[in-house]
């Protein structure tokens, strides 16, 4: 039996997520984008003026990406049509915002290029950040918003008075099993994680 990862854990200092915030117009934003170019970091958000400019952990990325790979091959074998757009670049100039999830999804929509928003977004949290992203993507439009924090699992679906409201599952993937996915990430490695869901969904 593989031994779980600690989550509790205080990371090394030197593995924590850095941050770097700057007040700028939205000129000099879309300038940060495009001299970052199509390099993944740093990630980049913009709110009312202030940039938070964000150079992940390794801990923040493997996680990302173990969420991601976990949430796929689940969304196959649940008969689920995900679309992974990754960090997608999302930005409202009337809004005075832009956003990069950590990944984010269209859910049960056909892959074309005039998608304008994704339906959910993921963030991955080690280190917070000082903007609001919950307020970001409220400008956003995007309908759900997910965080994993070491261990948890929170969502929050945006309503019609343009709010968002935690809810206790999905709403847009009700069936998503959350407590399998959570038992799964606490795996020492990505491969067990995924035989992990494997068996777990054998189980159900």
């Amino acid at each position: 039996m593989s031994a779980a990862r600690p989550l509790s854990a205080p990371p090394d200092p030197a593995e924590i997520d850095h941050f770097v915030y700057l007040r700028v117009g939205w000129d000099d934003y879309e300038r940060l984008l495009a001299m970052r170019g199509e390099s993944s970091v740093p990630r980049i958000t913009y709110l009312n003026g202030v940039v938070e400019l964000m150079s992940p952990s390794s801990y923040h990325e493997l996680d990302k990406k173990r969420f991601a790979r976990l949430l796929e091959a689940w969304s196959e074998t649940a008969d689920v049509q995900l679309e992974g757009y990754g960090s997608w670049t999302l930005t409202d100039e009337q809004e005075d915002c832009g956003s990069e999830a950590d990944e984010c999804y269209t859910v049960n929509r056909l892959a074309s290029g005039d998608q304008d928003r994704p339906d959910v977004a993921i963030e991955v949290v080690w280190t917070s950040g000082g903007i609001d992203k919950l307020e970001v993507y409220r400008k956003l439009g995007v309908r759900e918003v997910w965080f994993y924090e070491r261990g948890s699992l929170r969502f929050f679906a945006l309503r019609a008075t343009k709010s968002y409201v935690e809810t206790p599952l999905s709403e847009i993937i009700p069936q998503l099993p959350r407590d399998l996915l959570l038992t799964c990430m606490r795996e020492p490695d990505q491969t067990s994680a995924l035989r992990a869901l494997r068996a777990g969904l054998r189980n159900t």
